[in-house]
């Protein structure tokens, strides 16, 4: 009886046991509520960008290419480039982002040009 006594751990060994393991878990929330959390919320706000590009929008690849989108069939893109209607086929990932600031200067300034 006086085994079972001795391998049973006192308070005190409880208290260094939870000293222990609050830091670490701690550490592991932090790095959850900083680091993770924020990632995943970029990744679907980015994945929600990419699903609602439709026909005409204009869009920059991440390799900088710019141009308006003429075509869509499952997560290939066709897009056009330039004046002389270059045209790109990419996939959905390689898009960066939608050029909407871009595209409504584009247009007031066609339609500062046709006032003047």
């Amino acid at each position: 009886m006086f085994a079972l006594a001795e391998t049973m751990p006192g308070a005190g060994d409880y208290a260094t046991m939870l000293v222990q393991i609050v830091p670490i878990v701690l550490l592991v929330a932090v790095f959850y509520f900083l680091m993770i959390r924020p990632q995943k919320k970029r990744d679907k706000a980015e994945k929600e960008m990419r699903n609602s590009i439709t026909i005409g929008d204009e869009i920059s690849t991440i390799g900088g290419i710019i141009g308006r989108v003429v075509s869509i069939k499952d997560d290939v893109f066709v897009i056009e480039s330039s004046n002389d209607r270059t045209k790109i086929r990419l996939h959905r990932w390689a898009i960066r982002g939608k050029e909407q600031v871009a595209a409504e200067t584009a247009q007031e300034q066609i339609d500062k040009a046709g006032e003047k």
